[in-house]
């Protein structure tokens, strides 16, 4: 199975931080985003190699840190022909951008390059594998004011299949929430064409899940750990104070 991070945006939320810098290479706690991303990669016993997507502008910043790095799998850099926001492909379109790139003929982790993400990927791949289907992991934030206006909010069935999805509802029923991390199977370029092709939304993969959903049966892997979207100061900030409290979770 390969991985494919997704960081192709210019994160305009966090400037002037990121103006020049790459969001997923934001310090957190002495890391930058990405690298605790990759090292639950590197954990895994079911993923050969990673992509990391990523524009025109950012790219030999993830260059030049990835050449002070030791990972001990394969690592390549997909670029993006995007030098500012206006031009981006959105995490949907930088997927599929990364398929008319590569001829990928097996599963796909695809995971915003954002998410500091308490998970485990060699589980949730084990439900994958059960469930030979496309699958969404789902945080529960265990707090209803929290997903309101906020995030992509989940209904599953009792066979953990995903019935329902709201996009930052007003009136949340569900503290189960999307995250952008996705497990997904070899055919799934064919689905991302017929998304792209069909002028959706590109950006908030959430659309895709959605979409997905009344294509074909898409599954749901529950985690509570952690999760961090880091879109904004705040988050950020929050993110950098657990980690700082909690490395022995990471």
């Amino acid at each position: 199975m390969k991985a494919v991070i997704l960081a192709g945006g210019f994160a305009k939320r966090l400037w002037p931080l990121t103006k020049e810098q790459a969001k997923p290479l934001v310090d957190i706690a002495g890391r930058p985003i990405i690298a605790y991303i990759l090292e639950k990669i590197m954990k895994s016993e079911h993923i050969t190699d990673v992509i990391i997507s990523t524009n025109a502008k950012f790219r030999d910043d993830f260059e030049k840190w990835l050449d002070k790095e030791k990972f001990q799998k394969p690592i390549k850099i997909i670029t993006e022909n995007a030098a500012r926001e206006e031009e981006k492909l959105g995490a949907i379109g930088g997927l599929n951008f990364v398929f008319s790139k590569e001829d990928i003929k097996e599963g796909v982790l695809a995971v915003g390059g954002d998410n500091l993400i308490g998970i485990d990927i060699d589980s949730m791949i084990a439900s994958f594998n059960k469930k030979g289907s496309p699958i969404v992991a789902v945080y529960d934030i265990k707090d209803l004011e929290q997903v309101k206006n906020r995030f992509g909010e989940v209904f599953r069935d009792e066979n953990e299949k995903l019935i329902r999805f709201r996009e930052k509802p007003e009136k949340p029923e569900s503290t189960l929430i999307s995250t952008c991390c996705y497990i997904f199977p070899k055919d799934i370029k064919k689905w991302v064409a017929e998304y792209i092709n069909g002028k959706n939304n590109k950006d908030a993969p959430g659309f895709f899940i959605d979409w997905l959903s009344k294509k074909t049966d898409v599954f749901t892997y529950i985690f509570d750990k952690y999760w961090f979207d880091i879109g904004d100061h705040q988050t950020l900030e929050k993110a950098r104070e657990f980690t700082a409290r909690n490395r022995h979770l990471l």
